[in-house]
């Protein structure tokens, strides 16, 4: 939209007819843009199914502790929304992708939003858990625009989706914002939709109560809480090194020993075996026995832990 040379104001985008906020603004970074918007790069950003050498900017680098949210809008509909006016993606396929996603815990929580004619067709099939949608319009219900701005000569934004964004907008005034997605759904108005919003909660962890409980900012706000994992000094953690250092020197010891009787018995077993002969059974002249070998390999091993741990203390910093 920014760049199609029949927008009367290049490099901008508008959802309101007063043209106040540019959506398209300098702290805006387009990952995805034009023809690189397809089902196949959609579905392979959510699942991360990419060739080596994808950038990190065209990854979705997200784990089991991070919420998600989906909006998607455009022309659609029974259980299907187009791209590009070329292709289209399915109910189906946005279901297997979420549970792909879960299996590869690729998200904590949910959140789907679709704005589109028969949108909440679109969640129809999904099955993954952790997932709360939402859209516009019924089946065989249409999702209809706003206003349009004369001088841009399109619909410039959805009934649906502007009154979203006039409840973000006048109601969650910041980071730390209690409204809740239950707050946000309550103020859906199909006086002011024109057509009957859905939302399902029955993938979510305890249901609806659980759900409408879940704070906006959750899905919005980029608000990330910190796991403070312990509060140790430099001299504590350095101690915890040394303790983990002489466990490491003690199963090793314990291991040698193990293997040195096994490796005796083992000696002990053959020579049992050995028929009787004139000639000594001590090892050739110029080589170790295998007791030898073992003792050795114990002193030069016991030998480098014990350095490294005199080496690990002397360069290691200083508690003040």
């Amino acid at each position: 939209m920014a760049c199609n040379p029949r927008n009367a104001f290049p490099g901008t985008v508008y959802s309101n007819a007063d043209r106040r906020m540019d959506l398209y603004g300098e702290n805006v970074e387009v990952d995805y843009r034009g023809y690189e918007v397809t089902v196949e790069n959609f579905i392979r950003l959510l699942t991360d199914r990419w060739e080596e050498g994808v950038p990190a900017s065209k990854r979705l680098q997200t784990d089991e502790g991070s919420n998600i949210l989906i909006y998607m809008t455009g022309h659609g509909g029974s259980e299907f929304l187009k791209f590009q006016d070329s292709e289209e993606i399915s109910s189906w396929d946005l279901a297997d992708a979420f549970s792909q996603m879960r299996e590869k815990k690729r998200y904590n929580e949910m959140l789907f939003m679709i704005d589109t004619c028969q949108a909440n067709t679109l969640y129809r099939q999904f099955y993954a858990p952790g997932i709360i949608a939402t859209g516009s319009s019924e089946e065989d219900e249409s999702s209809y625009s706003h206003h349009a701005d004369n001088d841009v000569g399109v619909a410039v934004i959805d009934r649906w989706t502007y009154y979203v964004l006039e409840f973000l907008e006048t109601q969650v005034t910041g980071p730390t914002s209690d409204k809740t997605l239950g707050d946000l759904f309550d103020s859906y108005d199909v006086e002011k939709i024109h057509s009957h919003p859905g939302v399902r909660w029955d993938l979510f962890p305890g249901g609806e109560h659980a759900g409408r409980s879940r704070r906006v900012v959750d899905f919005f706000g980029n608000v990330q809480s910190v796991e403070i994992q312990g509060n140790k000094t430099e001299m504590e953690l350095l101690r915890d090194d040394i303790e983990g250092l002489k466990r490491l020197i003690q199963e090793y010891e314990a291991h040698a020993t193990a293997q040195e009787q096994n490796r005796t018995a083992m000696s002990e077993l053959k020579q049992q075996r050995a028929p009787t002969t004139n000639q000594p059974s001590q090892a050739v002249h110029g080589r170790l026995s295998l007791s030898d070998t073992t003792q050795w390999a114990r002193q030069v091993g016991g030998a480098a832990v014990l350095s490294g741990l005199a080496a690990f203390w002397y360069f290691a910093p200083k508690a003040v």
